[in-house]
């Protein structure tokens, strides 16, 4: 039922629901009932399933069997799509397992598939004894849910359903794909060659227009699911390294930045704050002319001062605007080719970094197959086209959620990217009016505040505020 509800799209009809027949060892005779859920019927009764299961005895200290044996579902042939990833996380939330439960067991089972360990034969059979048990009672939840309506649609089919739970046997158990070799296997497959990840990944030579391009840690070790951080432009002094911005990035999973082009970011910034120093003395001067700084950016005017001081950063911006999207293309490519494993990847960026993420989903939307690749993105202060139109197709690639962070009194971002781009809908700026669950705006122009100073002393202020 969540599934049908979170992805009912065609592209995302992917055979989990045949897949997790196989999983709880029944008849296949069950996967019409399953194909009525995966249409939407039974939505209604989702509640009711919902309380079945948490009164059972089994779940009587909690739910996190049911979540442990979904993880174990999910990667046993070595492929941990992004929206089974998002589909756990949503039922964890619906039987109250909280986020962190969930990736301490991912944590827990990476680690065990790393190390091969082999799980002793009494440990297999509690895993099996507990695994009948709790298909028996999902088994007659799963009847239960559709009522009448069910067993009137698929001709009486809900009866197997309880009849195969009294006899369900635990067939591939979430502890068996820990065994040596199965481990290995599915090893290679969800982290990447030899276990290297993007770490061992490094651009042989030239790419187009492309100097720079490599991946650093920010977290040690391995884990199902991993992060990539793209910075938008590099200052001297404390923000003068790729990894600095993410300094207040919370601690899940795997977590890596992107390094690119650091010749021109690094020209970028020192325009910026060249500009921004400049312009303070100028924009308390026009301050008096106006009730707050605000009306810079809703005068019909810009300042002459502005535009003179301005001019000095188109160059550096253009060339810094056209590489980003190039990186972003290479950037799909890298994912597209698994270079990080068969494994969940959530992006986040700011500045000329959102941008990047932006061309990396409009090249993933050109390609049949890339759905199951990203799982979250979190784009801030996004110099990109915010309309509708430019964010309807590429939005499927993703299957959790896009936050689009943006502040309205950030003028530089308005001045100099609407100026260049001659576009007045800016997601940086504005919301993205989409209707797509996957969308969500979230305004952040009360938490950075006075925009023309912070680019100034924090140029990461977005990132933190994050």
């Amino acid at each position: 039922v969540s599934l049908g509800q979170l992805f009912p799209g065609p592209e995302n009809r992917y055979s989990t629901a045949g897949g997790l027949v196989q999983w709880l060892g029944l008849d296949e005779s069950v996967m019409p009932v399953m194909g009525a859920f995966l249409a939407g019927l039974g939505f209604e009764g989702s509640d009711t399933f919902l309380s079945i299961l948490q009164a059972e005895p089994l779940l009587s200290a909690g739910a996190t069997p049911i979540t442990q044996d979904l993880v174990s579902f999910s990667v046993k042939d070595g492929l941990y799509d992004s929206r089974s990833r998002v589909l756990i996380r949503h039922v964890s939330c619906l039987l109250r397992v909280s986020p962190q439960q969930l990736e301490e067991f991912e944590a827990t089972l990476g680690e065990r598939l790393r190390e091969g360990v082999v799980e002793s034969e009494s440990s297999r059979r509690q895993t099996k004894e507990r695994g009948r048990k709790l298909r028996r009672y999902l088994l007659i939840g799963l009847a239960t849910v559709g009522g009448g309506a069910v067993i009137g649609v698929t001709g009486g089919l809900a009866a197997p359903l309880v009849a195969a739970g009294a006899s369900a046997v635990l067939g591939a158990g979430g502890a068996a794909v820990l065994g040596s070799a199965t481990g290995i296997a599915i090893m290679a497959s969800l982290f990447g060659a030899a276990g290297a990840g993007l770490t061992g990944y490094k651009m042989n030579k030239r790419v187009g227009a492309i100097e720079e391009f490599e991946f650093l840690p920010l977290s040690s070790g391995k884990h199902l699911h991993l992060t990539v951080a793209v910075t938008g432009w590099l200052c001297t002094g404390k923000y003068s390294s790729f990894q600095a911005p993410w300094c207040s990035l919370g601690a899940c999973g795997e977590q890596y930045c992107l390094v690119w082009e650091s010749r021109f970011l690094r020209d970028l910034g020192s325009t910026m704050a060249a500009l921004l120093d400049g312009l303070v003395s100028m924009v308390a001067q026009e301050a008096l002319k106006y009730t707050v700084l605000s009306g810079i950016v809703t005068a019909l005017m810009w300042p002459a001062s502005l535009l003179a001081v301005a001019s000095v950063i188109d160059n550096p911006w253009s060339v810094c605007l056209s590489r980003s999207a190039e990186v972003g293309k290479h950037l799909a490519q890298v994912l597209r080719s698994r270079q990080q494993g068969k494994r969940p990847v959530s992006l986040i960026g700011f500045s000329l970094g959102a941008r990047v993420i932006y061309f990396c989903l409009q090249e993933l939307a050109k390609d049949q197959g890339c759905e199951g690749v990203v799982e979250d993105v979190v784009l801030l202060g996004a110099p990109v086209d915010g309309t509708a139109q430019a964010w309807e197709r590429m939005v499927k690639v993703v299957a959790g959620k896009i936050v689009n962070g943006y502040c309205r009194g950030d003028w530089l971002l308005g001045y100099v990217y609407r100026g260049s781009s001659a576009q007045l809908s800016v997601a940086g700026l504005q919301p993205i009016s989409l209707n797509d669950r996957r969308i969500f705006n979230v305004d952040l122009s009360s938490v950075v505040t006075s925009l023309c100073f912070c680019y100034c002393t924090d140029c990461c202020c977005l990132a933190h505020a994050a």
